[in-house]
């Protein structure tokens, strides 16, 4: 299964921020759409990098209160791994394993198409294992019906 297929069967929104958001403002935002990363996006839908629940936590941890005055830009992930939307869900989780990361933009022609989170690939898979398990439940049968 593709990349753009899972995005599209999810029906999600796709939520994001600018650099010169506020931390507190954008700490809302993921609380209040229950997702734990938003992509930074610049000019055009450009991925610039992005924000997560983790990056904020540990930014607390370093600077405390004085986190409510901050910006997305100084605490965001600049080096970010994507994928495209043509990619299959296998070569995407590969991707999120190896770089151990729960989030995974995907970006077509250098704009941000949606994000792919573990809960996806999650569902993918659990999809995949039924589909394996009714098409060996099938082959029994038919091979007992011979």
């Amino acid at each position: 299964m593709k990349v753009i297929e899972v995005l599209k069967s999810n029906k999600q929104v796709l939520a994001c921020c600018t650099p010169e958001e506020p931390l507190l403002t954008i700490a809302e935002r993921l609380s209040s759409l229950n997702i734990g990363a938003m992509p930074v996006c610049g000019a055009n839908s450009t991925l610039v990098g992005v924000i997560s629940e983790r990056d904020i936590v540990r930014g607390f941890a370093r600077n405390g209160a004085k986190l409510t005055e901050r910006y997305v830009r100084d605490l965001m992930t600049r080096e970010v791994v994507t994928c495209g939307p043509e990619e299959t869900m296998a070569v995407a989780e590969g991707l999120m394993n190896k770089h151990h990361i729960r989030h995974l933009p995907v970006v077509d022609g250098g704009k941000l198409v949606g994000m792919l989170s573990i809960r996806d690939v999650g569902a993918w898979r659990l999809e995949e294992s039924r589909n394996e398990v009714n098409l060996l439940r099938d082959v029994v049968i038919a091979a007992r019906h011979r």
